[in-house]
């Protein structure tokens, strides 16, 4: 839901809305937030689409028969299916081998998201196999980062060769001093951020950038190559079996609640007047 609501402007949205349901709700008690939850609860009525309301266009899609796709490079709106992706790859010459494999910032790192990532590793760890390019994960927040932490899953992703960065945009909004390719250099990084305007991530505007789901940058990453296809294709394990990637799995929340990892707001003190604000350059009183 939150992934649509970000990026329903790419199309023209101006808003997006959900009605409120029991997710929304098992949410905020998971964090802590249960008479938020059961105030909702009381106006959920109001909260759901009136019974004959018109609409311009009604869209239906059946998720079970929606192949994974890939959009990009170069605008979110570009997709390709990922059993097509190496063929658009090949007829438009696009770098089919990735450099890095990103996945997290605000809109695809919840705790399902990582933890669906941390499953496909584990298959992969269990054959011999880590990512075979740089794997970059940005907590979305500081209760993502320490509730991953707690439960294992960072640790899971480093053991994949995976480098958990700071709770930020990250990447995804250009704060990546990249350092494995230089400017103008023509390359390929898949991403489970919301854009992949031109330059956005690294400064490079001959950077191919393509945004899908977390875990199929999770699953390319451990091929390094675009043409692969986690549906269909095999991988060959350390020991020289062959092997598919099952599907991915995990809990939608955690079972021991959110750690809200460590509070860093300071409230402002009661009586500011003896303050000094200090700054690189002077003092301001």
């Amino acid at each position: 839901m939150a992934t649509i609501c970000n990026m329903g402007a790419e199309i023209g949205a101006t808003t997006s809305v959900f009605p409120y349901n029991s997710r929304m709700e098992a949410y905020l008690k998971s964090t802590g937030r249960h008479d938020i939850a059961a105030k909702a609860n009381s106006f959920k009525h109001l909260l759901t689409p009136d019974s004959k309301a018109p609409y311009d266009q009604l869209i239906e899609i059946d998720l079970s028969t929606l192949e994974p796709h890939v959009n990009g490079p170069f605008t979110p709106d570009l997709a390709n299916p990922i059993s097509k992706l190496g063929e658009a790859a090949k007829k438009n010459d696009w770098p089919v081998d990735i450099r890095v494999g990103l996945i997290g910032s605000c809109t695809n790192s919840s705790y399902e998201d990582m933890g669906r990532c941390a499953s496909i590793v584990k298959e992969a760890l269990g054959h011999g196999l880590k990512s075979k390019i740089p794997f970059n994960v940005t907590p979305g927040s500081e209760q993502v980062r320490a509730t991953i932490e707690r439960d294992g899953i960072a640790q899971t992703l480093r053991d994949f060769g995976g480098t958990v960065l700071a709770n930020a945009c990250g990447p995804c909004i250009g704060q990546w001093d990249r350092q494995d390719v230089k400017k103008g250099e023509k390359n390929t990084i898949v991403t489970s951020y919301n854009r992949n305007f031109t330059g956005r991530n690294d400064a490079n505007p001959a950077t191919h950038c393509f945004v899908t789901s977390p875990e199929l940058v999770t699953a390319l990453s451990i091929a390094g190559r675009l043409d692969f296809n986690p549906l269909s294709d095999e991988l060959t394990g350390k020991d020289g079996k062959k092997f598919k990637l099952s599907d991915p799995f995990a809990d939608e929340l955690p079972a021991k609640g959110f750690d809200p990892g460590q509070d860093t707001y300071q409230h402002p003190p009661a009586d500011g007047s003896s303050m000094y604000i200090k700054s690189l350059y002077n003092n301001f009183i």
